[in-house]
C-alpha cells in the first residue's frame, strides 16, 4: 500500500520549521522514499541545511520541490512568513527517477533516466522551473514530448530574491523535478482563474508579440469593442484584470493559455501581450473573475471526485497561481479550503507559482492539482 504523510508550520526560523515538521512525520513509515518540500522566501536562504536535516532524520533520500512566496497545504495557505510544508511518499520500488535541472544548453534528460523513462513507461513528471530562464517554455514541451505519457505537471519559483529548486539537492538555473512510472497512480485536473469574453478572433497581422490587426481590423479597436464602453474610455483601469487568451489547439475542455497584456499603443491601434504570436492563431480576450474561478475550480474538484471514487487519495500535490489564492478567492486559505470540502482531508502539499505546467504548456492563472491513489 503507498503511504503519504504531511506535515505544514509557520515558523521563526529553519530550524524550528524543520523540527515541528519531523515532529508530525515521526516515526517514518516503513518505505517512504521520495519527499517533497516547499519552503517560503523566507527559509529560502537555508533550504540547504533544511534538506540535510530532512534527510538524515527521515532517511529519505530523495526530495524535489522549490520556493514559493506562498505555500499550501492541506486547508491552509501561508504566505510571506517562515513557512514549510512536506510530504512523504511511500511508492513502489524503482518507480521514480529525479532529474537535474535541465537548461538551455542541455534539454536532454541524462542517459540511465532517459533509458529507465522508456522502459517504465513513465507517464508522469512533477516538475520545478526556473522563471528567469527563457527556453523553459521549450524545456517543458521537449520533456513531455520525451515521456511516454508526455503529461507533466508542476510550476515555476516564485520568489523575491533566491530561486532555489529541491532535485535530491539545492540546484537552479531549468527545469527539475521527479518522473514517476506506470505503476504510480495518479490522475491530474486544471482550472482556469479567468472568464472568457467577446469572440473569438483570429490575428491576421502581428510583429512577435504585438497584436497590429485581429480579423482585419485594428488589434486595439477590437479589445474596445470587446471590453465594453466602461473600460474603453478608461485604458488604465484593464491593468491586471483584462489578459489574452490564446486557445490550447486539440483540447477537448476549452483551455486556454492566459497572457498578460503589456503595452498599448493608442496612436497605431497596437496591444502588446505576453507572448509571441504568429498569423492564423486564434486568440479571446478574457478577464480576472473570483466568481467564475470558483465555479471552475468547483468543476474540476468535482470531476476529479468522480474519476476517483472507487481509489480515495492517499496523497496531493496543488500548484496554483500566485495571482490566485489570497488575491482571487480572498482571505482565510479560501481556495485549498475549497479543496478540502470538496475532495475531504488528505495529505496535500504544493505552492503558489510564478507559472503553472500542466501536460506539455506553461499556464497562467490556473490550479493543477494532482492526486495520488
Amino acid at each position: 500500500m503507498n503511504t503519504f504523510r504531511a506535515a505544514h508550520v509557520r515558523a521563526g526560523d529553519w530550524t524550528e520549521a524543520a523540527e515541528r515538521c519531523l515532529a508530525e512525520l515521526e516515526p517514518v513509515p516503513d518505505g517512504v522514499n521520495l519527499g517533497f518540500a516547499y519552503v517560503t522566501d523566507p527559509l529560502a536562504a537555508d533550504l540547504g541545511a533544511l534538506l540535510e536535516l530532512l534527510r538524515t532524520r527521515t532517511g529519505v533520500a530523495h526530495w524535489v520541490g522549490t520556493v514559493g512566496v506562498g505555500v499550501c497545504a492541506t486547508g491552509t495557505e501561508y504566505y510571506e512568513e517562515p513557512a514549510l510544508a512536506v510530504m512523504l511518499a511511500a511508492l513502489p520500488d524503482g518507480e521514480f527517477r529525479v532529474f537535474p535541472p535541465l537548461g538551455e544548453e542541455d534539454t536532454t534528460l541524462p542517459a540511465d533516466i532517459g533509458t529507465w523513462a522508456e522502459r517504465a513507461q513513465a507517464r508522469l513528471g512533477v516538475v520545478h522551473g526556473d522563471p528567469r530562464n527563457p527556453a523553459l517554455p521549450a524545456i517543458v514541451t521537449a520533456l513531455a514530448a520525451r515521456l511516454p505519457g508526455g503529461f507533466l505537471v508542476g510550476g515555476l519559483t516564485s520568489s523575491n530574491d533566491v530561486y532555489a529548486q529541491l532535485a535530491d539537492k539545492v540546484v537552479e538555473g531549468g527545469l527539475s523535478g521527479v518522473l514517476l512510472s506506470a505503476r504510480v497512480p495518479a490522475v491530474t485536473g486544471l482550472t482556469q482563474g479567468c472568464t472568457l469574453i467577446g469572440t473569438r478572433h483570429v490575428v491576421t497581422e502581428c510583429r512577435r508579440n504585438i497584436l497590429v490587426q485581429l480579423d482585419g481590423r485594428p488589434a486595439l479597436e477590437v479589445l474596445r469593442e470587446d471590453i465594453g464602453e466602461v473600460l474603453a474610455r478608461d485604458l488604465n483601469r484593464i491593468g491586471g484584470y483584462i489578459f489574452a487568451a490564446l486557445p490550447v489547439a486539440g483540447s477537448d475542455t476549452g483551455d486556454y493559455l492566459v497572457r498578460n497584456l503589456v503595452g498599448i499603443d493608442p496612436e497605431q491601434g497596437l496591444v502588446a501581450i505576453g507572448d509571441l504570436l504568429e498569423n492564423g492563431r486564434a486568440l479571446q480576450f478574457c478577464r480576472r473573475d473570483g466568481t467564475s474561478a470558483h465555479a471552475d475550480l468547483v468543476r474540476m474538484l468535482r470531476e476529479l471526485k468522480r474519476r476517483t471514487e472507487n481509489t480515495p487519495p492517499r496523497g496531493a500535490l496543488y500548484f496554483s497561481c500566485l495571482g490566485r489564492g489570497r488575491h482571487l478567492f480572498g482571505s482565510e486559505s479560501a481556495e485549498l479550503e475549497i479543496i478540502r470540502r470538496e475532495l475531504g482531508e488528505f495529505p496535500l502539499v504544493g505552492f503558489f507559482a510564478n507559472g503553472e505546467i500542466s501536460h506539455d504548456r506553461l499556464y497562467g492563472y490556473t490550479g493543477v492539482l494532482t492526486l495520488f491513489s
